[in-house]
């Protein structure tokens, strides 16, 4: 029997590379997986922070090319695609209003099944979207993570000139920051790392500034009224009672960043003496894979940037303890070149 190598986590911190089962040429398409993000909620699964049934085939943000189409299908071999890896029934109610990311029969790739840190991968049609030779590789691989970004600011309106507050300036912070500045806010990016604020700055963001001056750069941005829209993309308790703190009266609150757990201390009067709103979306559906695809091959938007590390898929437990710190996006490259990429 033919097989495929991929990552599995047999248990709480441990990792390793292993051979698989090929998939079969069957009703399903195949995927030669070409390059595969790694995210906090792999690092969470491989922590054993986020429960799962071991062993597990890690993973779930991937660009690859199709070997086998689906018999009858409209995306042909040969065909470069991303995985949409939110799974969902298509029959339920949330299903049939268009809101399959929230699913409650749906699950997640690399978390709920197994993932896409593999060397070939099954999957119904449905779930892929073709990426155009316009966008690069470096970009493609950020386009998993984009959607989500997408999808959350559908929730909000920002007209020009209104202000904009992005905390955290991570992968998912540098799009937000991104996507915010090309709807034309006036943006302010967040965070303690002078190079990511650099880096925002030269990607669209008009003022940045260490959480310890926020306050005051807000304030002197909006003659002391405050952001018109916060986006919280840390995952903190705190850094949501900051966003909180630097929202206007009136203001919006984009929760991105999930928070699990704290200690019940957020400003709640605030919440209710500014009257905020809070939104806190969750995934992306199809039609933000296709918003996020778009956007990237119209030139709108940069992600090359934000691509900072690729290993072999040989490197696995490397290219996870890389992620943070000096990195933004590490990626698992598996294409013939990759296998010689390093950090």
């Amino acid at each position: 029997m033919r097989a495929v190598r991929a990552v599995v986590t047999t248990g709480p911190g441990s990792v390793e590379v292993r051979d698989m089962p090929a998939p079969p040429r069957s009703d399903r398409a195949v995927v030669r997986v070409d390059q595969a993000g790694i995210c906090g909620t792999d690092l969470k699964i491989l922590a054993g922070s986020i429960p799962v049934e071991y062993p597990r085939v890690m993973g779930h943000e991937m660009v690859g090319e199709v070997v086998h189409g689906a018999p009858g299908g409209d995306i042909p071999a040969g065909s470069r695609v991303l995985i949409n890896p939110a799974t969902f029934c298509g029959r339920c109610d949330l299903c049939r209003r268009d809101l399959r990311h929230l699913c409650a029969a749906g699950g997640l790739l690399g978390r709920d099944v197994d993932g896409v840190f593999s060397e070939e991968i099954e999957i119904d049609e449905v779930f892929l979207h073709v990426i155009p030779a316009a966008v690069s590789r470096d970009a493609a691989a950020v386009l998993q993570v984009l959607a989500t970004v997408v999808h959350a600011q559908r929730t909000v309106s920002v007209f020009p000139d209104e202000t904009a507050a992005v905390i955290g300036l991570g992968v998912a912070g540098q799009l937000h920051a991104q996507l915010l500045a090309s709807r034309g806010a006036n943006v302010i990016g967040v965070t303690r790392s002078r190079w990511k604020r650099e880096l925002a700055a030269g990607l669209g963001a008009g003022r940045t500034t260490t959480p310890d001056e926020a306050a005051e750069i807000v304030a002197e941005a909006t003659g002391g009224r405050g952001a018109d829209l916060v986006v919280e993309s840390v995952g903190t308790e705190a850094t949501l009672a900051r966003a909180i703190e630097l929202a206007a009266p009136a203001g919006h609150v984009l929760a991105f960043g999930t928070v699990t757990d704290g200690t019940g201390e957020l400003p709640y009067y605030q919440l209710y003496f500014k009257e905020l709103t809070v939104h806190s979306p969750r995934a992306a559906g199809p039609a933000d894979y296709d918003a996020a695809i778009a956007l990237t091959a119209g030139g709108r938007l940069h992600l090359e940037p934000l691509v900072t590390a690729r290993f072999r898929l040989d490197d696995a437990a490397a290219a996870f303890a890389a992620v943070g710190g000096d990195n933004l996006k590490v990626v698992l490259d598996l294409s013939p070149a990759g296998q010689g990429a390093h950090a």
